[in-house]
């Protein structure tokens, strides 16, 4: 993709997202047995969330329930990415790109986009992800920190809240530096690099 073509891609994903702590904990402390308050989630809720950028800023998002299958995720596909393109190109093409989820690799979803005229990012297997919508996944992560939410409702508001708060700015600043972690990429001959 030449760095010109960079800011038409459409990019999606999906993250599970958790409450950071749900139970406390009392523990004896070793020293004068004094009591202390450590947390500790034993059975963590969490939820599972899609989302999809551009250059132009983001889509809404999709709470998933339960495993993501090829069918499930055409409808996600169906009811959140087109919707998503609509809002974020109108007219205008676009090049999508996602991982080789199972999902996202089955010939039925190839079908799909090759029904609906979707052009689709080939993206080689064992890949380093340079997906850049992982940055914006991690800065909705780093809000939910400050957030501290206590129920699976709070969390999913959170998650929302965060999403929003997200600029086309930050968007265009992630899609813009595709070529450099490219290259970054190329130069480390595929081992790890900054991003």
């Amino acid at each position: 993709m030449e760095a010109q073509d960079a800011s038409i891609a459409a990019l999606s994903s999906s993250r599970v997202l958790g409450l950071a702590s749900l139970n406390f904990l009392f523990t004896i402390s070793r020293r004068k047995c004094q009591k202390c308050l450590k947390s500790s989630v034993k059975y963590p809720q969490s939820v599972m969330v899609w989302g999809a950028m551009s250059a132009a800023g983001v889509g809404p998002l999709c709470f998933i329930k339960g495993r993501v299958n090829a069918a499930s995720y055409q409808e996600i596909l169906e009811h959140f990415m087109l919707p998503s393109a609509e809002k974020l190109y109108g007219d205008e093409d676009f090049i999508f790109q996602h991982d080789l989820a199972p999902a996202h690799s089955a010939k039925t979803t190839g079908k799909w986009f090759t029904d609906h005229g979707i052009t689709v990012l080939n993206w080689p297997a064992n890949s380093p992800d340079l997906n850049p919508i992982e940055n914006l996944w991690d800065i909705v992560k780093r809000k939910l920190r400050d957030a501290r939410p206590n129920t699976l409702d709070e969390l999913k508001a959170a998650i929302e809240a965060s999403w929003a708060s997200i600029t086309p700015q930050q968007c265009h600043r992630l899609i813009a530096s595709m070529p450099r972690r490219i290259e970054a990429v190329i130069s480390a001959k595929g081992f790890p690099t900054k991003y």
